[in-house]
């Protein structure tokens, strides 16, 4: 449909149809798509010079050196410098992490080597597929998680995601059922 809307000599064009219903239509699904992405990437990722690796640029990100401890629930659990809970990934082996691309962007690798104050176990490193080195505890590689908005959250704990169980790290050696702050259970690493 073609009307014609103006005053006097100046008249404008206006079209409307299924055929512009699809344009809108097509836009709409592009700026969509466009904030999924960039929802999605928010986190960022950028180059690091120790070691090359990707690494988020979120409060969470998964820093190389001192870690510490935080009670969450009733758990003591292993966190990085800014305070976020750490994990581990189920398929991971003592010596190989299962977790890259995608997923090493939701669940960030902390840099090795790493160390924790008063903390019984044993940390060492791993050399991930992209060359860089990750912080294991206990034959554990760590992660930390994109999902963490603020220290002391474990919001991972007890996911299956990325192809396996996720779970906070415990110093005490097991996590009690149900000791997760968001409402998921899981149990130690």
């Amino acid at each position: 449909m073609t009307t014609r809307r103006g005053n006097g000599d100046s008249a404008q064009r206006i079209t409307s149809g299924p055929s512009h219903l699809r344009m809108l239509l097509a836009l709409l699904a592009v700026v969509a798509a466009a904030a999924v992405l960039a929802a999605c990437s928010s986190s960022g990722t950028s180059s690091s010079s120790t070691g090359g690796s990707t690494s988020t640029s979120s409060p969470a990100a998964a820093t190389a050196g001192s870690l510490k401890t935080a009670t969450i629930g009733s758990a003591t659990v292993l966190t990085n410098a800014n305070g976020f809970t750490l994990y581990s990934f189920a398929p991971d082996t003592p010596t190989k992490s299962n977790c890259n691309g995608t997923c090493a962007q939701n669940w960030p690798p902390v840099k090795g080597p790493a160390t924790a104050s008063g903390v019984t176990g044993t940390f060492g490193t791993i050399k991930r597929s992209d060359g860089s080195i990750q912080a294991t505890f206990d034959g554990h590689p760590l992660y930390a998680f994109a999902g963490d908005a603020a220290p002391g959250q474990n919001s991972g704990n007890g996911l299956n995601a990325a192809g396996g169980l996720w779970h906070e790290i415990t110093t005490s050696g097991t996590a009690p059922a149900g000791s997760s702050s968001s409402g998921s259970s899981g149990g130690g690493y």
